[in-house]
């Protein structure tokens, strides 16, 4: 059985205020772009507080949100009944999915690969419990493009900062890890969000889609 993870203030702060202040800037057409399109039974890990449940098509069947913060949990437990679509809340970790292999046609992270322990092996589950040809959509916050912002970026990661934002580390070579995993990535949109006149360090984001790969 899973152990549960609590971030209790982590977790209050990015429901109350994180999460709305996210919505402020425009992330909302992000996430209806992360989902367009999806269908049939579809596993979420790292779902939160549910922000993504509203936006998914009504062609998803089923959607199995992993979740292992449990007062995010409860929070997204309430945003499934208003869910447009089925949803299950599951307390899992993302490195250790409890699915059989090939159980769900398609998977999606969202903003969550920053800051799990092992994102290696999170990725590996996920192809794991994806159907031969099964999508894994991906929103996420990565390593910056420039040096001087990477630089800044590493002093954090090694500071403050995933002890502030509940594990998270903003210079994660996530399009790396994808490949690495065994997805070949079909698509892929690199933009800063927020966008600022000035460098901030979890403004690089890549949107994307990959297929899990028969290599």
């Amino acid at each position: 059985m899973t152990e549960p993870i609590k971030h209790p203030l982590f977790a209050r702060c990015y429901a109350r205020y994180a999460g709305p202040a996210l919505r402020k800037a425009g992330i909302d057409e992000h996430r209806r772009r992360l989902l367009a399109g999806l269908s049939g039974e579809v596993v979420e890990v790292g779902a939160g507080n549910g922000l993504n449940f509203p936006h998914y098509p009504p062609e998803v069947t089923r959607l199995v949100a992993v979740e292992p913060e449990s007062t995010l949990r409860a929070l997204a437990g309430q945003q499934a009944a208003r869910a447009p679509v089925p949803v299950e809340t599951v307390a899992a970790r993302a490195e250790r999915l409890p699915f059989p292999d090939a159980s769900f046609d398609a998977a999606v992270v969202c903003l969550v690969l920053c800051s799990v322990a092992d994102p290696g092996a999170a990725l590996a589950e996920l192809r794991r419990v994806l159907r031969p040809g099964g999508q894994l959509r991906f929103l996420e916050h990565v390593r910056a493009p420039s040096p001087a912002l990477r630089r800044v970026q590493r002093v954090l990661d090694a500071t403050f900062w995933p002890r502030l934002a509940g594990g998270c580390h903003t210079s994660r070579d996530t399009e790396s890890a994808i490949t690495a995993a065994g997805f070949a990535v079909t698509a892929v949109d690199r933009f800063d969000f927020p966008e600022s006149r000035v460098p901030l360090p979890a403004a690089p984001h890549v949107l994307g889609t990959a297929v899990r790969s028969e290599e």
